[in-house]
C-alpha cells in the first residue's frame, strides 16, 4: 500500500474566471479525517486526509457555493463522511452515495432525505464493483420515483458494451469524467464517437470534469476540446466538477486552473450558466434562492 504524502490544497489561488452566482462543483470527494471516518482496510492507497473544512475553504477561494460530494471508494458503503459534510452545509451541499445495488426503497428514501441524489457504480479496473448490470438496472426502477439518478464511472473502451444497457435505465444516468476517453486520440476515436451517440439518449447526462485526467501532461487543451464538443452539442445535459482532491491521478492539478479552463469548455456566458448553475440546480434539485 502506497502512502500519498502531498497535500491537495497548497497554494490555491483565486481563478481568473469569475464564476456566476450559485455555481456548483458537481463532483468532488472528502477523505477522512481517518480517526473519525476510517478508511477501508483493503484500500489500495492511503491518502492525506482531505476533510470537509479543506473543501469548504477551496470552494470559497474558487467562488463556488454549491456542491455535490461523491462518496469515495476509500470509505466504501459507509457514507457517513458525506452525510457529515452535507449537514454542515444544508441545502447547498448534496451527495452521491456508494451502496449495493440491492439497497431497498426505504433505505433510498432515507438517503434522499439526508441529501443524496444518486448512487454511483464504478466499472474501472482499480475500483471494485460486485453488482451485476441486471441488479443495477433493477435499482434504477427504485431510484426513479424518488427523483434519484444512477451515476456511472467507466473506462472508455466499455462505452460500447455499457451503452445499450445504460439506455434501459429507468432513472436518469450521469456519466463521470467524459467517459474517461483518451483526449490524445482526438474526437474521431471510436470511444468518443460512441459516447456522443450515447448522449443522444434522453436519460443521459455528462460530467465535463476530468479534462486533466484524459491527457498525459498538465496541458489540458486536448481534454478541454473534447469537453467543448460535449457542451456545444448537449448544453443542457452537462455539469462540471473539480474532482478534488484528485485521487488516483498522474498529477495533482491546480484547481484554479481547472476553473479557468471552463471558459474553453463553455465559450459563452449562457453556456457557463448552464453547466455551472441551471443544469446542476435542475438535475440535483438544489433549492432556488
Amino acid at each position: 500500500m502506497t502512502e500519498l504524502k502531498r497535500t491537495y490544497w497548497e497554494d490555491v489561488q483565486v481563478p481568473k474566471l469569475k464564476l456566476p452566482a450559485l455555481s456548483c462543483d458537481a463532483h468532488c470527494h472528502i477523505f477522512g479525517p481517518a480517526e473519525r471516518f476510517p478508511y477501508l482496510p483493503d484500500r489500495t492507497f492511503t491518502p492525506v486526509d482531505a476533510p470537509k473544512e479543506k473543501l469548504f475553504a477551496l470552494h470559497q477561494t474558487l467562488g463556488i457555493t454549491r456542491c455535490v460530494i461523491v462518496q469515495t471508494a476509500l470509505h466504501g458503503f459507509d457514507n457517513a463522511v458525506v452525510v457529515d459534510a452535507m449537514q454542515a452545509k444544508p441545502g447547498s451541499y448534496l451527495g452521491v452515495a456508494l451502496s449495493s445495488a440491492k439497497v431497498t426503497s426505504s433505505e433510498l428514501k432515507e438517503m434522499y432525505q439526508q441529501g443524496f441524489r444518486g448512487v454511483r457504480f464504478n466499472f474501472m479496473a482499480h475500483l471494485k464493483n460486485s453488482d451485476s448490470m441486471e441488479d443495477i438496472l433493477e435499482l434504477s426502477k427504485r431510484l426513479e420515483p424518488l427523483g434519484m439518478h444512477l451515476q456511472v464511472h467507466f473506462s472508455s473502451n466499455l462505452v460500447h458494451e455499457l451503452a445499450p444497457q445504460l439506455k434501459q435505465s429507468a432513472a436518469p444516468v450521469m456519466i463521470d469524467h467524459m467517459g474517461r476517453v483518451d483526449a490524445l486520440k482526438g474526437p474521431k476515436h471510436a470511444d468518443f464517437e460512441a459516447l456522443l451517440k450515447l448522449m443522444e439518449h434522453p436519460k443521459m447526462h455528462m460530467k465535463v470534469s476530468g479534462v486533466d485526467r484524459i491527457v498525459s501532461s498538465s496541458d489540458y487543451n486536448e481534454g478541454a476540446q473534447l469537453a467543448k464538443i460535449l457542451v456545444d452539442r448537449f448544453t443542457e445535459k452537462c455539469v462540471w466538477g473539480t474532482d478534488w482532491p484528485h485521487p488516483n491521478h498522474h498529477h495533482i492539478p491546480h484547481d484554479e486552473i481547472l476553473v479557468d479552463t471552463i471558459s474553453q469548455i463553455a465559450d459563452s456566458d449562457k453556456k457557463i450558466e448552464h453547466i455551472m448553475v441551471s443544469n446542476p440546480e435542475s438535475f440535483y434539485q438544489f433549492k432556488s434562492k
